[in-house]
């Protein structure tokens, strides 16, 4: 169909399918910079941060069949006891100045 041998209906008909898109795509945009929206998106993404690290830091001590990997579990252990150990050696140094 060329320019020329449109009908007035027609040219109308592309007009308002035009702005029924044009619409949808302005709300879409509304929608998407939304203050709520922005913080429902923020928080989404941060509750899918903290799943993948939680599940990255449980994989590192329990293997794919629930058991506990206990040699992990001794090393952190005794990770913790250093510091620990590590923190109040420092306190009792300073404490004696």
């Amino acid at each position: 169909m060329t320019q020329a041998t449109r009908t007035r209906e027609e040219i109308e008909a592309e007009i308002d399918a035009a702005r029924q898109r044009l619409a949808a795509s302005v709300e879409g945009l509304i929608n998407q910079v939304h203050p709520k929206a922005i913080v429902a998106n923020t928080v989404a993404d941060a509750r899918q941060f903290a799943q993948g690290t939680f599940e990255q830091a449980r994989s590192q001590v329990v293997d794919e069949r629930g058991n506990l990997r206990t040699e992990r579990v001794a090393l952190l252990a005794a990770a913790v006891g250093g510091a620990v150990t590590f923190a109040l050696i420092v306190r009792s140094i300073l404490r004696g100045r």
